[in-house]
């Protein structure tokens, strides 16, 4: 694997990006570190039983931003005592995994160089159903960034607001956790946003749905917390946020890096709260991750149906 510091390996490719890693036509990226060996060593992980949903529900209206409609949910009848439903929604609305079409950089280039014509396309050569065919399944790691800055008392911190967590952070809390990474970890930061907004009122939560642009915490924007994530050969993020890095950017703009040059994973608005209490019950902040992404030709984003199986 080539570093963070020898991307890209085209001089003509964007800043930081690793088209061409896993070879040219590659709909995977970092999800290749998620090979056979690894996800047997992540079963090893599962010792109770114990699972827990990660996704929020779908027609949850309070944590979307106010540019997404709500979903649409319609039951009918087809006949005697016989129901189907319809449901029309956003990918978007509620818990999600960010697809590489999703976000590209200013120059118009997504993952390996796919243009926006060819996403719009609806048939673009890095739709999410590539990822469905395997699932997203591996070690999920969780960094409880929110309960490390309860613990502390830490002042300044707004988990329902703009805040940065640096990559300093990220390491002590890991430190603390006892948490020693390894290469296809699926990493997961809980930020305590989805909390800190169901604890406000239904006005306040309307205030914050509807900013533009919205204002929400995560890791900084910053070319040191890139490096560690594509160094430690992480499959995929994931926070409880409308995006993983604090937002708005600033100075770079990890969402296009990520996605569009790494081909890492975003996952997004994760249900984190059961997850992270049962992570400080039994002291242990490693799990098996299983997630299967809808399998929709071209798409850009899906819920992730997500579990943690200790």
């Amino acid at each position: 694997m080539p570093t963070f510091r020898e991307l890209p390996l085209d001089p003509s490719h964007p800043p930081h990006a690793a088209w061409g890693v896993w070879g040219q036509d590659d709909r995977l990226g970092t999800l290749n570190h998620l090979t056979p060996e690894r996800v047997v060593e992540a079963a090893r992980q599962v010792r109770s039983g114990v699972r827990i949903r990660l996704d929020l529900p779908l027609k949850q209206n309070f944590l979307r931003p106010g540019f997404r409609p709500s979903p649409v949910h319609e039951i009918y009848s087809i006949g005697d005592n016989m129901h189907d439903d319809k449901i029309h929604f956003n990918t978007q609305t509620s818990s999600q995994w960010d697809g590489f079409g999703h976000c590209g950089y200013s120059t118009g280039q997504f993952y390996n160089g796919v243009t926006a014509d060819q996403i719009q396309s609806g048939a673009s050569p890095i739709g999410i159903e590539a990822w469905s065919n395997q699932g997203i399944v591996g070690r999920g790691v969780l960094i409880d960034f929110a309960f490390y800055a309860k613990r502390h008392h830490m002042t300044g911190y707004d988990a329902a607001s703009r805040s940065e967590i640096s990559l300093d952070q990220l390491k002590v809390v890991a430190h603390e956790s006892g948490i020693t990474f390894q290469p296809g970890d699926i990493l997961i930061l809980r930020t305590g946003f989805v909390k800190a907004c169901q604890n406000k009122t239904f006005d306040e939560q309307e205030v914050i749905s509807h900013q533009s642009p919205g204002q929400y915490p995560g890791v900084s924007n910053s070319a040191d917390v890139a490096e560690w994530l594509w160094d430690n050969q992480f499959a995929a993020v994931c926070g409880d946020c409308p995006s993983f890095e604090a937002w708005p950017p600033k100075d770079m703009r990890l969402h296009e890096i990520l996605l569009a040059g790494f081909g890492m994973p975003i996952g997004e608005l994760f249900d984190l709260e059961q997850l992270a209490e049962h992570c400080e019950k039994s002291q242990r902040w490693t799990f098996f991750l299983a997630s299967s992404p809808m399998n929709i030709e071209g798409g850009v984003a899906s819920p992730p149906n997500a579990l943690a199986i200790f």
